[in-house]
């Protein structure tokens, strides 16, 4: 059953808007509510005001580099939980920047080291390296790369987490 609603003998309110509880918006810019014998009229400075009061999402922020390294080729990021960092660290022939938000840490990558390799689980890749937490350096390499090489350190996490590389699995047909 549909609730009829006064529309002022034009049948629709103005652009496109049909909300049974809403009348048309009036000449002065407001719109009104249907209540038990009384309308509430709502301007458009509390609606502003009402809209900045929403919390804001955390808006994801770019992993920066430090002062004086270079990167040709953009930069992404792959994370894993904090308790595997360690475990990583020592099976990689090369260590770029590395940063830690609490939960994870993070090694900046050459951009689109994901291309045709699939990340193992529970590690995350993030392009952009944008990330929704504060994270800090913990490492700084030498030198202005601030690269990990991508295939040691998905070798690296595959030997960690006890999985095979992606191009090793058997395909089914």
């Amino acid at each position: 059953m549909t609730r009829g609603h006064d529309s002022g003998g034009q049948g629709t309110e103005p652009h496109g808007v049909t909300d049974p509880d809403r009348r048309p918006v009036t000449d002065a810019g407001r719109f009104t509510r249907r209540g038990q014998g009384s309308e509430a009229a709502l301007g458009l400075d509390t609606l502003v005001r009402l809209q900045r009061r929403r919390p804001v999402p955390d808006t994801p922020r770019r992993l920066t580099l430090p002062d004086g390294m270079t990167a040709s080729l953009g930069w992404d990021a792959v994370a894993v939980p904090d308790r595997l960092g360690p475990l990583v660290v020592p099976r990689l022939p090369r260590l770029g920047c590395v940063y830690t938000d609490g939960a994870r840490w993070w090694w900046i990558v050459p951009s689109d080291s994901d291309y045709a390799l699939p990340w193992p689980s529970p590690a995350h890749y993030a392009p952009g390296a944008l990330v929704n937490d504060t994270a800090r350096l913990i490492h700084r390499p030498d030198g202005a790369v601030p690269y990990t090489p991508p295939i040691p350190l998905y070798l690296a996490l595959c030997r960690v987490l006890g999985t095979a590389p992606d191009w090793s699995r058997a395909v089914s047909a």
